[in-house]
């Protein structure tokens, strides 16, 4: 097992080292196995718990709960289903996109509502969320998401001119801007292990340290979970594994992993911070394909991340680290803001987001009889949808039929990536594509 503070400062910087909950061991039986001790699947054993205390719920980590994405991420409650608006509309069609928006929408609002009634200390702060354009391509971008907006008869966005953003960031790098006042930050870490806390407080029984090696229906009905030292009968199954779900034949073909990279500064002076304000504090992304994504700690810590992907082949997990990638955003950080030259960087890391073939995500059954389900393609914006995905779940476990699970998203079939080899040629493909894009339009 690698130490789960290696792995990010979130993690590192838990204010009390995690003491994992004892491993899966003996023959046990649920009503409803979960593999993943992530917001998925956290959120689907509190949820189920809620709406039937009666059920016996019981999640399976492999490591410990926000080990994966969960506790590495860069912490965006936000409403970007998928990779944009433009691409979701295109794949499926504006009365879908609509609705994925809407959908999306309530999830930012409901993880706010988790967090705030049941007291997570996350460093929450409801700051809002800025799509930024910083060349003509990318100005062009954002104006198209907003002439998508007006055209569907949304609202809730922000346009933000030069002038307004340059008196927020002292930089006259952005040229236009697309706020989100409900959107926030928060601590991704924190935010887990809060969740796998309010999952046992309803009753969940999570075991961690219990990589699964096998699954599979039993004779007769029911499905079977094999770990090292376990095994879990039970009638429903979900399989919360998102990018780890590459590790599992039944589900590798639905999704690829790529990698995300991340770098954090060490904490800004009161100095430097008031010569580049961010005063609002909101999280913001660029418009290019491959974005950068950055935002505040609580400390005043400059996370920046994004610019570039790794990609593995096959099922290779160990792409976290790449120092190519790193020096691209230590030196974007000084690209946007000047006066931070010389700012010094304490904490770099990565981790794997799950990526569908249409860039959507996904809720999903394996077999005619919709008791094993699965949910993956977050495309590395997951925060706000998995909790919320969570709850839809557990709706579709207990039986309720509501707007959540009546989502075009909730049972489509998915197109399966081709195998390993073509996977991973078309991976750097649409990768160097990108790439070329953003140098040719959006840098």
């Amino acid at each position: 097992m690698t130490d789960y503070r290696s792995k990010s400062w979130w993690l590192e910087s838990l204010p009390e080292a995690i003491t994992p909950n004892p491993a899966l061991t003996g023959r046990q039986t649920a009503d409803v196995a979960v593999i993943g001790g992530g917001y998925t699947g956290l959120s689907v054993g509190y949820h189920l718990k809620q709406l039937n205390p009666d059920l016996d719920v019981r999640i399976i980590e492999s490591d410990v709960c926000g080990y994966g994405a969960s506790g590495r991420n860069g912490g965006f409650s936000m409403t970007l289903f998928g990779l944009t608006k433009g691409i979701t509309k295109f794949r499926f069609n504006d009365h879908k996109a609509r609705a994925a928006h809407i959908y999306m929408e309530n999830a930012v609002d409901y993880l706010h509502e988790v967090i705030t009634e049941n007291n997570i200390e996350c460093q929450y702060e409801k700051s809002g969320y800025l799509l930024v354009g910083t060349s003509p391509g990318q100005v062009r971008r954002v104006e198209h998401d907003f002439k998508i907006m007006e055209k569907w008869g949304l609202g809730g966005v922000e346009r933000w001119d030069r002038t307004r953003l340059a008196e927020e960031f002292h930089t006259d790098f952005y040229k236009i801007g697309w706020f989100e006042p409900r959107c926030g930050i928060l601590n991704p870490a924190r935010l887990a292990r809060g969740m796998k806390k309010l999952a046992e407080t309803q009753g969940a029984v999570i075991y961690e340290n219990s990589p699964v090696k096998r699954f599979g229906r039993k004779t007769g009905g029911g499905f079977m979970v094999k770990t090292e030292h376990g095994v879990l009968e039970s009638d429903y199954l979900v399989l919360a594994t998102n990018a780890y779900s590459v590790l599992f034949p039944e589900l590798k073909k639905l999704q690829y992993p790529a990698f995300t990279h991340i770098v954090m500064s060490e904490p800004l002076t009161p100095e430097q911070y008031d010569a580049i304000g961010w005063k609002n504090r909101a999280g913001v992304e660029d418009a290019r394909d491959l974005i950068h994504y950055y935002r505040l700690t609580a400390d005043n810590r400059i996370v920046m991340g994004g610019g570039d992907v790794s990609l593995g082949y096959g099922a290779d997990l160990d792409k976290d680290l790449n120092e190519q990638t790193f020096a691209h955003l230590k030196a974007h950080v000084t690209e946007v803001f000047p006066q931070l030259e010389g700012l010094r960087f304490t904490h770099q890391w990565g981790g794997p987001v799950s990526i569908t073939t249409d860039m959507a995500p996904v809720i999903g059954y394996l077999g005619n009889d919709k008791k094993a389900i699965f949910s993956m393609g977050c495309i590395g914006h997951g925060v706000s949808l998995t909790t919320y995905n969570g709850k839809t779940i557990a709706e579709l476990i207990t039986g309720r039929q509501t707007e959540r699970t009546e989502m075009f998203f909730v049972g489509r079939k998915v197109f399966p990536w081709p195998p390993d080899l073509i996977t991973y040629g078309l991976g750097h493909a649409v990768r160097g594509f990108m790439k070329l894009e953003d140098r040719l339009y959006y840098k």
